[in-house]
């Protein structure tokens, strides 16, 4: 009877050596792996075999390939995004993002950012406790981890409750918008995240500079208030292979 591995495809097996050579640090952070000519000559393979071998751990997040130069094992170092101490008021009543619990040193850019007032879709509304196409501000930006694009975000308020505030500019100020809702009486104590995952459409492939069969995690959260009142839908967008999602609560 053949070894498990043997029912495995050709290019699933090169795959799962050069996975355990990056595993094991024969190949680092920044290396370049063996080319298809290489693995059509070590594994005896034709370069269809080899070029598959290779895009599974691009699809991985594991190696990334350069024009014209090779595919190289990727040096971007995931994000550990804590979704629980991120949220902590401690953060952002302190004036501090709270991104600051998920990045430590790292560099962290802010990019595309876009403030409007729109007219609120139906499934936002109905969250928001408004009607569908009331006025709401919609805030989208992107964020830029060590050069490397990471997340889109959406954020939806209603406009009546955060006119003439910050929250209106690109510039949320120290503790961004829940910092400036907490201003207005209408701080965040609860928040509900539905997560999801899916592939991207083309301008989310784009804009998050996305490597071929890399699938996004899709994240929903919505702010309450202490009276129970949904004050912000964030809708975001995250490349699946830039993050690990950790939760740490008490049981």
């Amino acid at each position: 009877m053949p070894a498990s591995g043997e029912k495995q495809p050709k290019y699933q097996r090169i795959a799962e050596a050069l996975k355990a050579a990056v595993e094991s640090g024969q190949y680092r952070a920044g290396d370049r792996l063996p080319g298809e000519n290489d693995l059509m000559e070590t594994y005896g393979v034709a370069r269809m075999t080899a070029r598959q071998a290779l895009g599974v751990l691009q699809s991985e997040g594991i190696a990334e390939a350069r024009k014209g130069a090779g595919v190289f094992v990727r040096s971007f170092r995931p994000l550990r995004r804590r979704g629980i101490q991120r949220l902590a008021q401690e953060h952002w009543g302190s004036g501090r993002s709270i991104w600051s619990a998920d990045v430590e040193s790292r560099d962290l850019v802010v990019d595309q950012i876009s403030v409007s007032e729109e007219g609120a879709p139906e499934g936002i509304a109905r969250v928001l406790g408004i009607e569908p196409g009331d006025p709401a501000c919609v805030r989208s930006r992107r964020f830029v981890l060590d050069g490397k694009p990471v997340l889109l975000a959406t954020s939806y308020l209603p406009a009546a409750l955060v006119a003439g505030t910050r929250i209106t500019e690109q510039d949320t100020g120290p503790g961004g918008t829940y910092g400036r809702l907490a201003e207005l009486g209408a701080g965040p104590v609860r928040f509900r995240e539905e997560i999801r995952s899916r592939m991207p459409t083309a301008d989310e492939a784009t804009r998050l500079h996305l490597t071929t069969g890399t699938p996004v995690i899709l994240i929903c959260r919505t702010a309450f208030s202490e009276d129970g009142r949904a004050v912000e839908v964030n809708e975001m967008t995250l490349d699946a292979a830039s993050y690990v999602l950790e939760y740490d609560f008490d049981a």
